[in-house]
């Protein structure tokens, strides 16, 4: 019990920790609060308690929002240094990834605009900039499937190649990140559906989620997230 309790503090104590959890926490109220308010006409009380899930869900997604106003510095700082990807073997990763990196750096301003225009900060219709936002995100989300699916291949073709070789601890590792490459594959997956959920009505099933599902997808992407947080802490302890 004691161990848990550390592990979970030494989680919350990073930012990227802490965000993680609050993520986690916002999409499973809003799973476990859009359960209870389909049962409404059963239950007047779970009616109530899956409004306050709800509730308590938009609030956290608001404290993320107001925390990512913070977030374009150390996207700046990773895009200048991964610049346009030299050191990648691949020119479909390495251009796939600047990609990427380019449309996370426009994503955050226009999330900005929009959060400043619903807080009347600015005179501005923040519709419009959630839109950019939402576009900009799924359009990463979908890059990063594309390189997974690309680094996916490449990741087979090298366990192929040493199973001829008889290289037996590089294929344990080969097929561990070919693993990581599979979960990143579903938690993109699993967030491209929300974003399209949020774009205007008409495009593909955007708008016809109820907050059940968005609250499942989101869940399934935070406990993958969490799950290689997870993983990578422990491989950094384990080579330390």
């Amino acid at each position: 019990m004691q161990q848990s309790v550390e592990a979970l503090v030494k989680v919350l104590e990073s930012y990227r920790g802490r965000d993680k959890v609050i993520r986690t926490v916002c999409y499973g109220s809003q799973l476990v609060g859009g359960v209870l308010s389909r049962k409404a006409e059963a239950d007047v009380s779970s009616q109530q308690l899956g409004k306050r899930l709800l509730l308590f869900s938009a609030q956290l997604s608001q404290c993320r929002t107001v925390l990512r106003l913070f977030d374009d510095l150390s996207m700046l700082a990773y895009s200048h240094s991964y610049g346009t990807g030299t050191g990648e073997e691949d020119a479909c990763v390495r251009w796939i990834s600047v990609l990427t990196n380019v449309a996370d750096q426009l994503y955050y301003p226009c999330e900005h605009i929009a959060w400043a225009a619903d807080a009347e900060l600015i005179k501005a219709k923040s519709d419009k900039w959630w839109l950019f936002s939402t576009v900009l995100w799924g359009s990463s989300l979908l890059l990063g499937i594309l390189r997974s699916l690309r680094v996916l291949l490449l990741l087979k073709k090298k366990l192929k190649g040493n199973e001829r070789d008889g290289g037996g601890t590089s294929r344990s590792q080969l097929r561990g990140q070919m693993q990581g490459e599979v979960l990143s594959i579903l938690s993109s997956m699993a967030d491209l559906s929300n974003a399209i959920h949020w774009m205007p009505p008409g495009f593909l099933w955007a708008g016809r989620f109820p907050n059940w599902l968005v609250g499942l997808m989101g869940t399934i992407s935070s406990v993958i997230g969490l799950i290689q947080m997870s993983a990578g802490d422990s491989e950094q302890t384990g080579s330390a």
